[in-house]
């Protein structure tokens, strides 16, 4: 092994708890390894991770982008690993050019995330976040609601979050119906995307982006969905085109845009960010206590067997 024992810990539920206290981080330090962070609790710049980049053998990765340019900052290390499951923010190829593997943390949040997809559901179909925001003003505003089990829930990707969120509206009664082009069968029917858009009116996606960059919900796409469709996006922000979402909700297309995944984080104030049928939250899915342990202990097994192996 090298001499390098430095492993870079970046994740900020990590940070911000103070990497001392974090305990799913012990078998590390039991190996001898010394953790280094950025400021606690903040996305960490790129100036930041070439600055603790040198030296380290592993990296124990959030969300911050991972660029064939802070790769080369970092001579000693031998492996990235995720404290879940997406890999968009990492240059694979500028990784597997370097010979650094990069491994996943898969599943380990699904459970947080797919509670929330029911939440976000939820509370679109009853407007509690705009008549909450509207009393609080000083308005007393009723908007007539929606209740659930009228409804027909349409999941993009049947992953682990998507096969969650699926069992929980099964067990309220909620017909189901999925798109995912790498699922053929199971208890959950698995339809065309079209047939999906034009008979749900509610649709979660829980997928990755398309492979060829463009959104998979464009405008042509948005505009065959049921009327008063609630759209939920708990997966990334480039599954959607802004454009498209913000023009549905102003003709009503869309009756609701729950979104907790961002380009950027904070991302910028923008008109859609804005609107009144917008509930966005700051990246929460996987911010739960139970889904921040079982991702870190994944990453740090992940890491420690890549590490030990090589």
């Amino acid at each position: 092994m090298s001499t390098a024992r430095r492993v870079l810990v970046t994740p900020r539920s990590l940070t911000a708890a103070g990497l001392a206290d974090v305990p799913e981080l012990e078998p590390l330090r039991e190996r001898g390894y010394e953790l280094v962070g950025p400021q606690p609790g903040r996305m960490p710049t790129a100036e930041d991770l070439r600055d603790l980049l040198p030296g380290c053998v592993g990296w124990l990765a959030g969300v911050e982008p991972i660029t064939a340019e802070l790769l080369a900052h970092a001579p000693d290390l031998r492996v990235i690993s995720r404290n879940g499951a997406g890999t968009d923010a990492i240059d694979l190829d500028a990784a597997a050019r370097a010979g650094v593997p990069v491994v996943r943390a898969v599943g380990a949040n699904a459970q947080g995330v797919a509670e929330l997809v029911l939440a976000l559901t939820m509370s679109a179909l009853r407007h509690v976040v705009v008549t909450s925001t509207v009393l609080r003003g000083g308005r007393w505003e009723r908007l007539q609601g929606a209740e659930l089990a009228e409804r027909r829930v349409g999941l993009v990707g049947l992953g682990e979050v998507g096969r969650r969120a699926a069992a929980m509206f099964g067990a309220l009664g909620v017909p189901v119906v999925a798109y995912d082009p790498y699922v053929t069968g199971g208890e959950v029917p698995v339809v065309p995307l079209d047939e999906l858009l034009r008979t749900c009116d509610v649709v979660s996606l829980s997928c990755p982006p398309p492979a060829e960059g463009r959104p998979l919900l464009g405008a042509d796409e948005v505009a065959t969905m049921v009327p008063g469709t609630v759209l939920v996006n708990t997966a990334r922000s480039a599954l959607v085109d802004d454009d498209a979402i913000l023009a549905a909700l102003e003709e009503g297309r869309l009756s609701a845009y729950a979104v907790d995944a961002f380009d950027t984080e904070p991302p910028a104030p923008s008109p859609l960010l804005a609107h009144r049928r917008v509930i966005a939250t700051p990246h929460l899915g996987g911010y739960t206590g139970p889904s921040v342990r079982r991702a870190t202990t994944m990453a740090v097994t992940n890491l420690v067997g890549a590490l030990e192996e090589r």
